[in-house]
């Protein structure tokens, strides 16, 4: 007779650095109905920063609640090897005006590090065809941070 096989853990160590890898995220919002959107995202060994454009559904469900679930995972495209990490907290704002230039300086580097498509300039507030240094001078987008992590679930196979 088969038994049931369960999906082992990753240790801390293991997690963290899938997070440090990667830079994509999902996050679902509360609210009438489950909402997922995708997130650039950056994380300081403490915290994990998104920017986001300062319009869309996402901005009144964060009012609303501020309680989301980040998901972050890596896979092979036949899925042979696979690993995610889905941490619970809440979204806030980041208001202090340096960090939030530091935040942003970090990010243009990852999207000129990873050689990412300045078409994402788009989905965080700049006209593509912007600089990326419009993305630490001008304050298009706003900045979160995850903070009350209640619960990370991370496995693997």
């Amino acid at each position: 007779m088969m038994s049931l096989y369960k999906i082992p853990f990753m240790e801390k160590e293991e997690y963290d650095e899938l997070i440090n890898n990667n830079f994509m995220s999902r996050l679902a919002f509360n609210g009438e109905y489950p909402y997922i959107a995708p997130f650039l995202y950056l994380f300081d060994d403490k915290h994990i920063y998104f920017l986001s454009t300062k319009y869309g559904k996402k901005i009144q469900r964060l009012k609303d609640n501020p309680h989301v679930a980040v998901q972050i995972e890596e896979y092979a495209p036949d899925l042979s090897e696979y690993k995610f990490v889905t941490l619970r907290g809440r979204i806030v704002e980041e208001t202090d005006p340096e960090k939030q230039r530091e935040i942003r300086t970090k990010f243009a580097a990852l999207i000129e590090n990873k050689g990412l498509s300045k078409k994402i300039m788009a989905a965080l507030g700049h006209d593509p065809d912007d600089p990326l240094a419009c993305l630490i001078q001008m304050e298009c987008s706003f900045v979160w941070k995850l903070v009350d992590v209640k619960e990370i679930v991370a496995l693997k196979n």
